[in-house]
Order: C-alpha cells, then sequence, then structure tokens
C-alpha cells in the first residue's frame, strides 16, 4: 500500500481520539514518525495512544495496551506494557472495538494519574 494511501486511515484516526477525548493533547514526534496522544505531553507517562504509519497500515498504539481488555483480540505485541491495532481501512478505525479500546485508554490515564474531568 503506497504510503500516500494511508494518509486517510492516520486522519481518521486522529479525528477519532479527539473526538473521544476533545482535551487530549497531541504531539508530533518525528523521530518516532509518530503523533502521541494523552492527557500532558509527556509520551511514557501522559500519553495513552499513538498514530504510526507502517508500509501496509497504521498502527494504533496503545502505552499501556497489555493491561487493556481486549474481547475481540485486537492487540498485538510484545511489549511489557504497550500493544498495537493494525489499521487498514478507515473503516477498522471506525470499530466499535477499536473505540472502547480508546476510551478504556484514556479513562486507564486519568485514573491512574488522579485526573479529573
Amino acid at each position: 500500500m503506497a504510503a500516500g494511501r494511508l494518509t486517510p486511515i492516520a486522519r481518521h484516526l486522529r479525528s477519532i481520539i479527539l473526538d473521544v477525548d476533545p482535551t487530549a493533547c497531541e504531539v508530533v514526534r518525528l523521530g518516532d514518525r509518530a503523533a502521541t496522544y494523552g492527557v500532558g505531553p509527556r509520551k511514557m507517562i501522559d500519553g495513552y495512544a499513538y498514530v504510526m504509519p507502517q508500509r501496509d497500515w497504521v498502527n494504533l498504539g496503545f502505552y499501556r495496551g497489555a493491561g487493556l481488555p481486549d474481547p475481540q483480540g485486537l492487540l498485538e505485541g510484545a511489549g511489557i506494557k504497550m500493544r498495537h491495532v493494525k489499521i487498514r481501512s478507515v473503516e477498522e478505525a471506525s470499530s466499535p472495538a477499536v473505540l472502547a479500546l480508546l476510551r478504556t485508554a484514556v479513562a486507564e490515564r486519568l485514573t491512574a494519574l488522579g485526573i479529573s474531568r
């Protein structure tokens, strides 16, 4: 899949994240080729998700994904904490399971950091 075909997916993921968390702090990390979303600007402390284009899909990553409930089995990865979902279409990005993961990830960070909104 050409990189240009991934742009609509990445933009849609950004839109969905900002719909789920309108006050999200968005930090573009050029060195990582990713954008981090969190309750503040610190990647590993405040961040709950990231969007990172790959060759044939866009990773929607979760910094604490290993601890998130995932009844649909979407999360991949073997890191101690991090997991990701490979998003190959705008439709996949809008799935109820992806939205549930995002909502849970936001709630986890808010609770862990003692932030109430």
